[in-house]
């Protein structure tokens, strides 16, 4: 079994409130757990208003299938024109 755990920082420039980040975040999260079944949350910088850091994790016992599903969901979070996505890491843990 292999866990494949991405950290990625978004930079969210259209975004004026608190309130108006946690809509955004709120909708890309549930569409991508929808969509790519993955455990997706944000863990950081909860008080800025136009930052996010999403955490991210898939289980597979392919670690290409796992790399190619992380870029994937990056690159679909890019096509959604809600955010930029300034850094991700990525972490494969064999087990």
């Amino acid at each position: 079994m292999i866990v494949a755990m991405a950290c990625i920082t978004l930079h969210l420039p259209e975004n004026r409130s608190l309130k108006g980040k946690r809509s955004v975040l709120k909708s890309l999260i549930e569409k991508i757990r929808h969509r790519y079944n993955a455990a997706i949350a944000e863990v950081d910088d909860h008080d800025l208003w136009q930052q996010a850091k999403l955490g991210l994790a898939l289980v597979s016992n392919d670690s290409q299938l796992l790399d190619a599903m992380i870029t994937k969901i990056i690159r679909y979070i890019e096509d959604q024109h809600v955010a930029q996505v300034v850094d991700s890491q990525v972490e494969l843990w064999h087990w």
